[in-house]
């Protein structure tokens, strides 16, 4: 008897969560899934109007705008937050006397939320109080960067900001992947006459891979799911040169009053981070397998 209250104690325990996860997160998701398929406006309708919904979305030039937006900002957002974390990593593994207090510095802007990011990115930047009037106080009057005000530019302040906050995890997440190479190989690699880059590059860096997957998984979602920092440092504007899917997904459901179109684009999100997720969890799963 004591031996199955044991075995179900901590079933018992994890209940209350999991229905809560089950009805507050995969229902909702559900719901979202079918409002979606549903004329709603400013309140939910249970009118079926099937792929609708869908089909509006594909013909909105917000849409299309929001896409390639998100297309440069994962791109770069990725692309430059993996080579500084790896750069960072690879100064910190080789063994410098302040690491212990470096780290923390480099580790310190991802313990800020997004909000915060981007309002201060947001002071930065801005020319009237910014880097540019510091720069013309200074005496250096043909200083310009007005990104944030100029709708080519302003999606790439979005991605300084993001990789600012970033940089510093993927640097984290590196660094445990290097500090678990076995030294043996190193030391082999060494002995050979092998240099300090070629190490890296031929034997390091490739077994690193499952260390890049994982990162690319992590900052992709971030980049998909993009809102607090958008709104925060640009309000997805000028005009909608910063809009990003999660801005007009908000923007069509809460301000628009087209809950089913905004449905809509939340699935389509959805179904995004599921592309990435899935066949990353499909790879760890069979990795493990053949261990």
């Amino acid at each position: 008897m004591i031996d199955r209250f044991q075995n179900w104690l901590p079933r018992m325990v994890l209940a209350p969560s999991f229905f809560l996860v089950l009805i507050f997160v995969y229902g909702f998701i559900l719901y979202t899934g079918y409002l979606s398929m549903t004329d709603s406006k400013m309140l939910p309708s249970y009118n079926w109007v099937g792929f609708a919904n869908y089909e509006k979305l594909f013909r909105l030039r917000h849409w299309n705008t929001a896409i390639t937006n998100l297309a440069i900002f994962g791109i770069l957002y990725i692309g430059i937050s993996s080579a500084i974390g790896l750069l960072l990593a690879i100064l910190l593994d080789q063994k410098i006397r302040a690491e212990g207090f470096i780290r923390p510095i480099y580790l310190y802007p991802m313990a800020l939320s997004f909000i915060v990011t981007g309002t201060a990115w947001k002071w930065f930047l801005d020319p009237g109080i910014g880097l540019e009037n510091t720069m013309h106080q200074w005496g250096w009057a043909s200083f310009h960067f007005n990104w944030i005000k100029d709708r080519n530019y302003a999606i790439y302040t979005v991605v300084i900001a993001a990789v600012w906050q970033s940089s510093g995890f993927v640097m984290a997440m590196f660094l445990a992947g290097l500090r678990g190479v076995d030294n043996e190989i190193i030391k082999a690699a060494q002995i050979d006459g092998a240099t300090g880059f070629r190490i890296y590059r031929k034997i390091i860096i490739p077994m690193m891979r499952p260390v890049f997957l994982s990162a690319f998984v992590v900052l992709a979602h971030l980049a998909i799911k993009a809102y607090d920092l958008v709104v925060a440092l640009t309000g997805g504007g000028p005009g909608r040169a910063t809009e990003l899917p999660a801005t007009f997904m908000y923007s069509y459901t809460f301000t628009r009053n087209q809950m089913g179109v905004g449905a809509s684009s939340a699935i389509i999100m959805l179904i995004m981070i599921f592309s990435i997720i899935v066949p990353y969890v499909y790879s760890e799963l069979r990795a493990g397998g053949k261990r």
